[in-house]
């Protein structure tokens, strides 16, 4: 009995079919090819990417993450499904502000993610509004305060491969 490997549409993982195979392939090499072939389509359909998300309703906050699918994170978040961020809960809803892909692998998205977090939190920040005005202006001043963290960011890391998409305007 032969054993023919199948993509799982599930998982998107391979697994063994343990069903004969009727025509047995007798070059082994044009099987392996199709596998790979199989393999490097399912690694472009599980791109890694780092989000940052505003909250529209005070209190006015930002939130970075790192998704194979943003527009099932971003329900999450909001709560239309379960599993979004505990941290994420005040705020609802949230709008994307950037969007950072093309990473190789989760470690590198998950790399960018720490540093910007990181870069966020040592960077000094403005003085905020204490007038009506100042809710307005926080959510401003976070996303001027994050993109200050990106412009640095970048500044120190290979970003040639990277693209980098901000969707909302802090001015």
């Amino acid at each position: 009995m032969v054993r023919q490997l199948k993509l799982s549409r599930t998982f998107r993982s391979i697994k063994p079919h343990s069903t004969p195979n009727p025509n047995p392939n007798p070059n082994p090499k044009i099987e392996l090819d199709k596998l790979s072939e199989i393999e490097s389509e399912s690694s472009k359909v599980s791109s890694w990417c780092v989000y940052l998300i505003a909250s529209t309703n005070p209190p006015f906050k930002t939130y970075v993450g790192v998704t194979t699918n943003f527009s099932r994170r971003l329900k999450q978040h909001n709560g239309e499904l379960k599993g979004g961020a505990k941290a994420s809960r005040a705020g609802r809803p949230w709008i994307c502000a950037c969007l950072v892909q093309g990473f190789r692998n989760q470690s590198e998205a998950c790399e960018f993610e720490s540093k910007w977090k990181n870069i966020s939190r040592k960077l000094p920040r403005k003085q905020k509004s204490v007038d009506k005005k100042g809710l307005e202006n926080k959510g401003r001043l976070l996303l001027q305060h994050r993109h200050a963290a990106m412009e640095k960011l970048m500044h120190s890391y290979d970003s040639g491969h990277i693209e980098i998409e901000w969707q909302l305007s802090y001015s």
